[in-house]
């Protein structure tokens, strides 16, 4: 198993960066990689509670990722399971991971980090990697990038 991490500062405050990551509409507005649209997103937000994302891809593909909440500490931190999902159905190649997200308040917003653990391989995490900075840097976009002074 492997995992990755990505660190990005946004320019707003932990509390409106939480909302962003926690609420469908929030989610709706950032989620999945590069100019990939979310069709649908559910979330449940408290622990045991379920999320769910739809996004189709440039290919018309449609993705399904879901999972559990398993930790929340507003505005600071979510930790969730995560998994693939085909037709309502866990991906058979696609073990469940682990998403952290870390909200730290910064002079200018939030430094945001997330850590996807227990990928599969390296070709998973790299693949994640990808997916995770394009919706990432549509995040910061959507705020704007805090910079250090």
């Amino acid at each position: 198993m492997t995992s990755m991490t990505i660190v990005r500062r946004i320019a707003a405050r932990p509390a409106i960066v939480f909302e962003a990551l926690s609420t469908e509409e929030g989610m709706t507005s950032w989620w999945g990689p590069a100019d990939v649209p979310v069709l649908v997103a559910k979330a449940d937000l408290h622990v045991g509670g379920r999320f769910q994302v739809r996004f189709r891809t440039a290919d018309g593909l449609e993705h399904v990722c879901a999972g559990e909440f398993l930790e929340i500490v507003r505005p600071e931190r979510i930790v969730m399971s995560w998994q693939w999902t085909v037709n309502g159905a866990p991906e058979e190649q696609e073990s469940i991971s682990r998403v952290e997200l870390h909200l730290r308040a910064i002079d200018t917003g939030t430094e945001l980090t997330l850590v996807h653990a227990a990928l599969r391989d390296d070709a998973s995490a790299r693949s994640h990697e990808w997916g995770w900075s394009g919706a990432l840097d549509k995040l910061t976009r959507k705020f704007g990038e805090a910079r250090t002074a």
